[in-house]
């Protein structure tokens, strides 16, 4: 199926209720403009309060509720605000809706193709139904690491396969880093080994990639929001979760789960995306403020969640959780089980050259 056609598909199909939905079980609020003793950028949030500017960018996201400096999706939302606030000199306002205010992360990207929202943050696993290619992303068991992942989608590949997302799907990735890596909790049993996962019910992305990596380890796939989980998990409607560990402490999921396993068996990839319709109807000199932007405040996002991820373990381990570290013979058990029929999975919906154009880019990246 055309990609174009998947993504008309969706904004005919996904209903945005654009109303309070339950988001993360987090919130945050706006953050103020950047302190600045420069005129224009004074007369720039000036010009905003007031609601004048000519251009208003509606920014949905789940996270919510955290200092900036413990969430590297607040520090992108807000460092961009404050950006593009000040270099527009007021021509555009950024209005950020966190803690799910405008719905789920699906629903939020439903209304970047149905013109309801301009702006969202959402995980690549996510824009696996609006653009299929990215299927090739969410394989587990590929990037040994977050600065490997975020060498090639940085690099040529990347540029390129974020460009065509754009152009083809209607939803432009501004910016995407890895937001650790994803590993797999559970209340009912210590993991440790893979075996150690058969049987159990994990919630997983609504992506079918997902669901084919947890059945491949003996598990049980539950695709659900993720407005949803904590308090399935709490309910006991499922066993377990993935995510990284910034995630486990962003959404405390740590007070409803009791084992980790760092398995690391996805590169969690969250992407930053604008309609590319609104985009394109800026002026050009305000498209590069946008998009210098967020070239601007994307390493300082991504510095956050690497000192994050790095001090997050000992946290989730001081709040109780028990942790393992596989050996690296039962890392690749875990990993050998999960890789090859995802890997199978998604070259039979995209084909060779998706799947093997991004395995050359991560080899040329070691």
């Amino acid at each position: 199926m055309k990609k174009k056609v998947l993504a008309a598909l969706l904004a005919a199909t996904m209903v945005v209720g654009m109303t309070a939905c339950g988001g993360s079980k987090d919130a945050t609020a706006d953050a103020p403009a950047a302190d600045t003793t420069e005129d224009t950028a004074a007369d720039a949030a000036d010009t905003a309060s007031t609601g004048d500017a000519s251009y208003v960018i509606k920014l949905g996201m789940t996270q919510g509720d955290v200092p900036r400096e413990e969430s590297a999706e607040v520090t992108w939302t807000e460092r961009f605000k404050e950006e593009v606030e000040k270099n527009s000199n007021g021509q555009i306002s950024v209005e950020i809706y966190p803690s799910g205010q405008l719905g789920s992360v699906e629903e939020n990207l439903a209304g970047l193709l149905n013109g309801s929202l301009e702006m969202t943050v959402a995980n690549v696993n996510s824009l696996n139904n609006i653009y299929a290619d990215t299927m090739a992303l969410s394989c587990p068991a590929l990037f040994k690491d977050e600065a490997q992942c975020d060498a090639v989608l940085s690099g040529e590949w990347g540029q390129e396969f974020f460009g065509k997302i754009g152009e083809e799907s209607g939803i432009h990735v501004l910016a995407a880093f890895c937001n650790g890596m994803r590993c797999f909790t559970t209340t009912k049993t210590p993991l440790t080994t893979v075996d150690s996962a058969k049987g159990i019910t994990f919630r997983v992305m609504q992506s079918e990639v997902c669901e084919k990596m947890v059945s491949a380890i003996g598990a049980n796939p539950v695709p659900m929001a993720g407005s949803e989980m904590y308090t399935a998990l709490q309910n006991g409607t499922v066993d377990g979760q993935e995510n990284p560990p910034v995630n486990i402490l962003n959404d405390k999921t740590y007070e409803v789960q009791k084992y980790m396993v760092l398995d690391k068996h996805i590169a969690s990839i969250v992407t930053f995306a604008i309609s590319e319709k609104f985009l394109d109807s800026l002026p050009e000199d305000l498209q590069k403020v946008v998009t210098d932007a967020a070239e601007t405040v994307t390493p300082e996002a991504s510095e956050v969640c690497k000192k994050l991820n790095d001090e997050g373990v000992a946290k989730l381990e001081e709040y109780g959780m028990e942790v393992y570290t596989p050996t690296e013979a039962e890392l690749e058990d875990w990993h050998s089980a999960m890789r090859q029929p995802c890997i199978d999975y998604v070259t039979g919906q995209v084909g060779e050259d998706v799947v093997n154009g991004l395995l050359t880019a991560i080899e040329q990246a070691n």
